[in-house]
């Protein structure tokens, strides 16, 4: 129990780096033009308008959260940290109200080591930066070029961005600005964040009492399941890891994920295990999310949910003092991603990348102003159990959701309550 703060911070930043086996592919499937291009719905032949963007992404490349132990050392340099010209810009962190940004405790945890090379644990990197970048160009051929949705230079009153309260997701959230308005700005660009304590972009163990209990019950119970257990052990073996070091399948694959992304060397041994870190490292995850029980998942991402749904309603309504608003960017982790997805019906059991990303277009349709809404991950249009289509009518869009959200007060409610608490 005395370590799941770090495991709510730094796995929902440890996850992150899990970035994944696969980001070489799903970078590449992320860069593709048509991700989202057909996806707008905006010109006059299409019959809906698109009204709201809301996108929900995971961090760029990053240093590991912590070197497998007693194996060869990657050496993390301050030179990999080096951030392209191209993606300053002038930005400030502020709290939710505008004011100053507060304390920042999982960062603070990471600057209490150092890794081999000089760097911290669990920072931004220079490709991280540059993959952040192309996510931001990739929306900007969507909604500045194709559908001319957004205006070409950013505005506050077009643009909200939130970000966890975590340097390498602020920094990512500059730099998808920088791609998707190419430097241009006219203000300072905000980058909202919020205390620890109430931080609803990623499962937070340490705010919600009740995901405690179950998360750490959960997290201790992933590395002894029989299947789980047996290939850790064959796998300490083989890299040479002495029996009493405490290592799992997710921290070897946060490691070699960042080894590879960053062209740096990893034991031999670990080529041939390198399907099995990853099928068992989602193992773990989906153990420890347990979505077959609905309160996990409510209390890992129940809230966020209700956001996401909220920012529909009051476009909807155009009530809101912020009814200019088009796009709403989420500067996030893994570990927010992978319940979403969970949520939503559509994981896919693969780690989700470096700069992945959930996004939900809210359209209209132009005759009988229906509302839907179209979701993709990674660029790719999503069909969502319980939706009759692609463009999913919003009433059945927010039934699958509703068997999720929680609106604060619900889940400040259920966290407190002791229900479930003793369920394995």
């Amino acid at each position: 129990m005395r370590k799941l703060w770090t495991k709510a911070g730094v796995f929902c930043s440890a996850s992150m780096a899990f970035g994944s086996i696969l980001w070489s592919q799903k970078k590449t499937e992320s860069d593709q033009p048509s991700s989202c291009s057909s996806s707008t719905g905006t010109s006059l032949s299409s019959p809906y308008k698109l009204k709201l963007v809301q996108v929900l992404f995971r961090h760029g490349a990053r240093t590991p959260l912590k070197s497998i132990p007693d194996v060869m050392e990657a050496q993390w340099v301050p030179t990999l940290l080096e951030p392209p010209a191209h993606t300053h810009i002038d930005y400030v962190v502020t709290d939710l109200h505008g004011g100053p940004k507060p304390p920042a405790p999982v960062e603070d945890s990471y600057r209490r080591n150092i890794l081999t090379g000089g760097t911290y644990p669990g920072q931004l990197t220079t490709v991280g930066m540059q993959q952040l970048y192309e996510l931001g160009k990739r929306l900007r051929r969507s909604y500045i070029e194709e559908s001319h949705f957004l205006s070409s230079t950013f505005s506050p009153a077009e643009v909200y961005v939130r970000s966890t309260n975590i340097v390498r997701t602020i920094e990512s959230a500059k730099c998808l600005i920088a791609g998707l308005f190419q430097q241009r700005q006219n203000e300072i660009v905000p980058i909202l964040t919020t205390e620890a304590e109430s931080e609803i972009l990623y499962p937070n163990y340490h705010g919600c009492n009740l995901l405690k209990v179950l998360g750490s019950h959960r997290w201790a119970e992933s590395s002894t399941l029989p299947d789980i257990a047996a290939d850790l052990q064959s796998i300490q073996s083989a890299l040479g890891i002495a029996a009493h070091q405490h290592i799992d399948f997710i921290l070897i694959r946060d490691d070699m994920v960042a080894r590879e992304t960053h062209g740096l060397p990893c034991p031999p041994v670990l080529d041939t295990w390198r399907n099995k870190v990853e099928q068992r490292a989602v193992d773990m995850i989906c153990h420890v999310y347990e979505p077959s029980k609905r309160v996990n998942l409510q209390l890992c991402v129940g809230p966020l949910l209700h956001l996401l749904l909220a920012n529909i309603e009051d476009k909807l309504q155009d009530t809101s003092l912020e009814s200019n608003r088009k796009l709403f960017l989420y500067s996030a982790h893994d570990t927010t991603l992978i319940p979403c997805l969970m949520a939503l019906g559509i994981f896919d059991m693969r780690w989700p990348p470096y700069a992945a990303d959930i996004t939900l277009e809210l359209h209209q349709h132009r005759e009988t102003s229906e509302a839907f809404v179209k979701v993709s991950y990674i660029g790719q249009d999503q069909l969502i159990p319980g939706c009759s289509g692609v463009y999913c009518p919003l009433n059945e869009f927010k039934q699958v959701f509703s068997a999720y959200s929680l609106s604060s007060e619900l889940y400040q409610s259920l966290c407190d309550s002791s229900e479930g608490s003793t369920e394995p």
